[in-house]
């Protein structure tokens, strides 16, 4: 369906025509509030637990190179580099394709779906026994973890507005955060316990009890897991009342009023997506940020280089970063929404990174707790910021919810670059530190700087026009999160 051409005064007549009545009366805004608190207690805890076993799932192979991982399956070189490395090819392969669907079919039965066979296949690679087989179920686990996390982002974007969806955004991001640091725990758990028990290595233990967890999660979605606002399928039909669906409904109409259209077509959704130049902004700043975090995979490595204990304490001595960053990221979430403000957010966090990457590489190898001081900006600085991108990008580019879906498809996409090129910035020789990826992640660091203060002055331009357009109307438009 081809595009409909449109005058402005004919565009601004078409949403007051959608628009609900306003202002709103203290009972539907007594009903958003309880609304806002069902959702916070109901879809985000779902949303946090499935977003945890994706991360545990695509991370454990980085707790599985302190154990007899590599030696097992015969990995040299960049063997591991390129394992880690591929599941971003699948990821990318199916990322777009998954999100264009998304907005045509049921979230409560696809993003469940996707869960359980993400699950299956992660704990196949306990079966794995040589580094093929390993590329392989890397390769299928990256295209079928790529529809989560656009998914359930798409699905919060349509049940939160903008003013609301940075701080939710960084709770489920804390899911990531919380992920990576409890990942270590109960790597540490399983090889000391484990290890060995009915002939099965510690390593394979752990892919068998990550997955095993992940698939019951996924269960559960099936029948906890709403719909969209308005819908009376999935937990939408008995969770939320009817008069609690209009207002759901009602309120993101409200949210989008400044920039829709009546197009609603996907081929429509991801042509205006492509051809918005935001969205590439957006990619590159994700994409740098994912490069920047590109150390995440060899962090176990970068602490036992520096001697604090055996392999145990290793693991052990990998969470407490991961922790401060979780706080940190809801404390900037909450004030990115509080002063309305992304890029300065972002950009300060990354400054953060890159002085913790600088830190690394001035500071003597003897040096121990300086460096390991320097690893608490690093991660706190990357993991906080990258939550925020999402948002602000969802934000921005949702003249339709088709457009949004296939705008944070190509964005997440793009970001997935920085996953694939980044591991082998950590070349196997220059373990443990890996000066040349700690210069490498200074310069990302800086080019996703330069990105948020190149956006901030696109979306300030934005809010201009969109103040022109609205004047003289009874429509108050909702101005772009700077």
């Amino acid at each position: 369906m081809a595009a409909k051409e449109i005058s402005q005064s004919e565009h601004v007549d078409d949403i007051q025509q959608k628009v609900p009545d306003l202002p709103l009366s203290e009972a539907d805004l007594a009903g958003e509030r309880k609304l806002v608190r069902k959702l916070d207690m109901t879809l985000m805890p779902i949303i946090w637990v499935m977003y945890l076993f994706n991360y545990l799932d695509r991370n454990n192979i980085a707790q599985a190179k302190l154990d007899s991982f590599e030696a097992d399956l015969g990995l040299r070189g960049d063997n591991f580099n390129t394992a880690v490395s591929i599941l971003n090819v699948g990821y990318m392969l199916m990322q777009l394709p998954s999100n264009m669907l998304i907005t045509r079919v049921r979230p409560s039965l696809y993003i469940p779906f996707w869960i359980c066979l993400w699950s299956c296949i992660s704990a196949a690679t306990a079966g794995v026994h040589n580094y093929t087989g390993l590329i392989l179920v890397r390769l299928f686990l990256g295209v079928a973890e790529a529809p989560f996390f656009p998914g359930a982002f798409y699905l919060l974007s349509c049940w939160y507005t903008k003013k609301e969806l940075a701080f939710r955004t960084a709770i489920l991001y804390s899911g990531l955060v919380l992920a990576t640091a409890f990942s270590g725990l109960l790597a540490a758990g399983i090889f000391s316990g484990l290890d060995g028990t009915r002939g099965i290595k510690g390593w394979r233990w752990l892919f068998i009890i990550e997955g095993a967890g992940s698939f019951l999660a996924g269960l559960c979605g099936f029948f906890l897991l709403p719909d969209l606002p308005g819908a009376e399928t999935g937990s939408t039909s008995w969770l939320f009342t009817a008069e609690e669906r209009r207002i759901a409904k009602d309120r993101m109409i409200r949210d989008q009023v400044s920039n829709q259209v009546p197009e609603n077509s996907v081929w429509y959704g991801l042509r205006t997506a492509v051809s918005d130049f935001r969205v590439w902004i957006f990619a590159i700043i994700l994409c740098s940020n994912h490069t920047a975090y590109g150390f995440n995979n060899f962090y176990p490595t970068i602490v036992k280089g520096l001697g604090l204990g055996n392999t145990t304490i290793t693991l052990v001595c990998t969470a407490p970063p991961y922790l401060l960053s979780t706080i940190i990221a809801l404390i900037s979430a909450y004030s990115s929404d509080h002063l309305g403000d992304r890029g300065y957010h972002i950009g300060g966090l990354m400054a953060l990174a890159a002085a913790g990457f600088i830190i690394s590489i001035a500071s003597p190898p003897t040096n121990h707790a300086v460096l390991y001081f320097a690893s608490f900006l690093y991660i706190t600085g990357t993991f906080s910021a990258n939550s925020m991108v999402y948002t602000w990008a969802a934000a921005s580019v949702s003249q339709t919810p088709e457009k949004r879906a296939c705008a944070t498809a190509i964005v997440n996409l793009m970001g997935q670059l920085g996953n694939i090129w980044s591991p082998y910035f950590f070349r196997p020789q220059d373990s443990p530190r890996y000066v040349l990826a700690m210069v490498l992640m200074i310069a990302f660091s800086g080019l996703s700087i330069v990105g948020c203060a190149v956006m901030k002055m696109v979306l300030r331009r934005d809010n201009k026009k969109l103040v022109e357009r609205f004047a003289g109307t009874a429509i108050t438009p909702n101005l772009h999160v700077l």
